[in-house]
């Protein structure tokens, strides 16, 4: 089993960057394919970006491709979400979340544990 607690979100201007960051708990971390989804008001929950287990790799949803990056640290069982250029359109809550399943995933149904979220808005 694995905890996760989400950090880093805040409001931040269109252009702006943010680093999200999500710590696990738990000594099998590098077990666990990671993920990011995200949650806009009014909207359904979304993907937006995977990591494998050794990092080997990700990815991205459309929206974020070339602006967001995800990695992990092993070693600390930390996730990460660097988001640069951000547009309002990227405002929502954050979630990191833990699979079993190897590779990349996309959908939500294949992560087990997920954080409780945190909040990025995106205004001027």
């Amino acid at each position: 089993q694995v905890q996760l607690v989400e950090s880093g979100g805040g409001l931040v201007q269109p252009g702006g960057s943010l680093r999200l960051s999500c710590a696990a708990s738990g000594r099998t971390f590098s077990s666990y394919g990671m993920g990011w989804f995200r949650q806009a008001p009014g909207k359904e929950r979304e993907f937006v970006a995977a990591i494998t287990r050794t990092a080997d790799s990700t990815y991205y949803a459309d929206s974020v491709k070339g602006r967001f990056t995800i990695s992990r640290d092993n070693a600390k069982t930390m996730v990460y979400l660097q988001m640069n250029s951000l547009k309002p359109e990227d405002t929502a809550v954050y979630f990191c979340a833990a699979t079993v399943w190897s590779g990349i995933r996309t959908k939500q149904l294949d992560y087990l544990y997920w954080g409780q979220g945190t909040q990025v808005t995106v205004s001027s």
